[in-house]
Formats: C-alpha cells, sequence, structure tokens
C-alpha cells in the first residue's frame, strides 16, 4: 500500500545542484514571499537529483527564485509534465552575474531519467 503522507518540504536550494542532472516537477507558485531583497515570487518544485555528489536525494517543496529558471518551470505548473534538465549557469549581460538555467537533456540524461522514474514512487 502507497504511503499518502510526504515529509515537510527541506528547504533545499535549487543552486546547492549547480552541474547536477535534475527531474523537476513544477507544483505552484508563490507571489510576494518576504525575502531579505523584498518580496519576490517563486516557482515550487519537487525535485530529484539523478546524478553528481547528491545522486539520489528528492526534495519536495523547493522554491525556485531565479528568473531565468522560472521561465523555464512556470508554463509547466499544473500540466503534470516533468521538467529534465542540467542545472548550470547561462550567459551574463552586462553589469549582471550569470542567470542559472536547465540545459537541455541528452539522450542519455533521458535514459537516466527514465531508469530513475522505473524506480521510484510518484512524484519522482
Amino acid at each position: 500500500m502507497t504511503d499518502l503522507f510526504d515529509a515537510p518540504a527541506t528547504g533545499a536550494k535549487i543552486t546547492t545542484f549547480e552541474n547536477c542532472l535534475l527531474l523537476l516537477t513544477p507544483t505552484g507558485t508563490q507571489d510576494g514571499i518576504n525575502t531579505a531583497f523584498g518580496a519576490a515570487d517563486a516557482t515550487v518544485v519537487d525535485l530529484a537529483v539523478l546524478d553528481g555528489p547528491n545522486a539520489g536525494e528528492q526534495h519536495s517543496g523547493v522554491l525556485v527564485f531565479q528568473k531565468a529558471l522560472q521561465g523555464q518551470l512556470r508554463p509547466k505548473v499544473g500540466t503534470g509534465r516533468m521538467v529534465l534538465g542540467r542545472l548550470g549557469r547561462g550567459t551574463a549581460k552586462p553589469g549582471q552575474s550569470a542567470p542559472w538555467i536547465l540545459g537541455d537533456p541528452t539522450d542519455q540524461d533521458k535514459h537516466t531519467a527514465r531508469q530513475h522514474l522505473s524506480k521510484v514512487a510518484p512524484p519522482f
């Protein structure tokens, strides 16, 4: 019988997983969150780390504040679709830091994700 209960959100930061292959399920949005830098919007995701030093970790309720990542994730909120990509940095605009982005997955990345999904229960 599948357990219907989830553990509390972990408070994980997505940037911890730089250069890792991530499988993300966008589950919602939160607007106007009070942060040290003022009010900010976030996309809420459940994520699985598929490779690297944190391989096998799963985190739910992760808040993604990075604008470029939100642009990649928000269109999938409510669709039931997952997003697969390697977390990295894009090209910086003059006077700005490089944005966090998900790189397109390779065929090997997709194979890794399929193997992961065959071994775990949803949402991962």
